[in-house]
Order: structure tokens, then sequence, then C-alpha cells
């Protein structure tokens, strides 16, 4: 009989518990990442070969679908391409038209006096001790010099003479669109330097004209003739776009 200590029976020792030791660890991990390869391994053959068992016939037809999508996809480029031509084309001739127009604005606005105006030409000085230069006479200078080519012109830094500028004579001077100047008459006028210089002093003349009223002329080239002036703006009565 078994021994009794005290109040009662003696227990069996308890099992031995289960180790498991870093081998075993190792072996474990090793084995789960073989399993988890081999799954993937599985899938990827079973993607690479979706269409191994696939028939002849539907391989042609597959092959045709994509010849076909790979034609529309060029055309689409094609047409592309072509409307990407024709927006740079459109560009350009719409930039041209812009850069035409500003320039033929800035001409109109030149000619018209709405601006001023710097460039080559001379700068003549008639003078009047006899207060004989009329408005007339003073008319007759002004269009020898537009017909020597005169793009721009104004007097005494005041008037700036256009085509429809008018002179009338005035009890101390002229006056020049109803604006009274009184000499010397200093004439700024932009065009070629040298033929307007020598429309001054050839025979028959701007030098004549002054002469036969007892005035005198004096011609200067200047590196460059600055207009300032501003035309009076005109709205016309009568005259209209024309259709």
């Amino acid at each position: 009989m078994p021994e009794t200590h005290g109040d009662g029976p003696d227990l069996p020792p308890p099992a031995p518990r289960q180790r498991f030791d870093r081998a075993q660890v190792v072996a474990a991990l090793l084995l789960a990442l073989l399993g988890f390869a081999t799954v993937v391994q599985l899938r990827s053959n079973s993607d690479d070969g979706a269409y191994a068992g696939a028939r002849r016939g539907d391989l042609v037809q597959l092959l045709d679908s994509l010849d076909t999508a790979n034609q529309r996809a060029q055309s689409q480029i094609l047409e592309l391409e072509s409307t990407r031509r024709e927006l740079l084309d459109s560009s350009t001739q719409t930039q041209a038209a812009l850069e035409e127009a500003r320039r033929e604005a800035d001409t109109l606005a030149i000619l018209s006096g709405a601006v001023g105006a710097t460039g080559p030409g001379v700068r003549i000085t008639v003078e009047d001790p006899t207060g004989q230069v009329g408005a007339s006479v003073m008319l007759n200078v002004i269009e020898e010099l537009r017909d020597a080519g005169a793009e721009a012109m104004e007097i005494n830094d005041q008037v700036r003479v256009v085509a429809q500028t008018f002179f009338a004579d005035d009890g101390e001077g002229i006056t020049a669109d109803g604006i009274q100047v009184s000499p010397p008459y200093v004439i700024d006028a932009i065009g070629d330097a040298p033929t307007l210089s020598v429309a001054t002093t050839f025979p028959g003349g701007l030098e004549d004209i002054v002469a036969t009223v007892n005035g005198t002329v004096e011609v200067e080239m200047p590196e460059e003739v600055e207009v300032t002036a501003l035309s009076v703006r005109r709205d016309p009565d009568y005259a209209r776009p024309a259709d």
C-alpha cells in the first residue's frame, strides 16, 4: 500500500511539458514558406497556360480582334496627329493675322494723328518778319512736305497735321484746326530726311514759296524727330463705312 503522509494519499507527479527547441521552430517556418511558394507557382502556371488548351479557331479569332483594335488605335492616332497639325496651322495663321492687324492699326493711328510718332526727318523753321506768311502759304508748305513723303507732322509742338487739318488767317498769325500758332513756325516732319530736305531747296520749292512773302526757311536734320501733338478727333457728319 502506498504511503500516506499527513492528511491524505500522495498525488502522482505531473506529466512533463513538451518543449520546442529552435530547430523545430525554424523547420515549421520553412514548411510554411514552402507551401506559400508552391501555391503562388501553381497560380502562375495556371495563368500562363490560360490559352494553352484553347482551340485554334478561338486563338485566330482573338488575334483578329487584337489586330482590329490595333488598326483602330493607329487610325485614331493618325486622326489626332492630323487635328494637331490643323490646330497648329490655324494658330499660326491666327497669330499672323493678329500681327498684321496690329501693324495696320499702328499705321492708321500714326496717319490719323491718334498717337505720337518718332523717327528720322527734318525740322523746318519758317521766319515771318513782315507777318505775311498766311494760311495759304502755310498750306503750300505742308503740301510740299507731303509730296516729299512726310508721314507725320506737327507745328510748334501744338498742332498735329493730318489730312483734315485746315488753316485760317488770324490777326496774330494763323490758326490750324482752330488753334492759334504764331511765328516763327517750327514744323517737325518725319520721313526720309534727305528727300524732305531737298524739297525745301529745289527751285519752286518750299524756300521759294516762303520767299515770295519775305519769309525765310531754315532746315535741320536731327538724328531723331519726335511728333508728340495729337490730332483733334472729328466725327464725320455724312460719311459712313461702306457695306
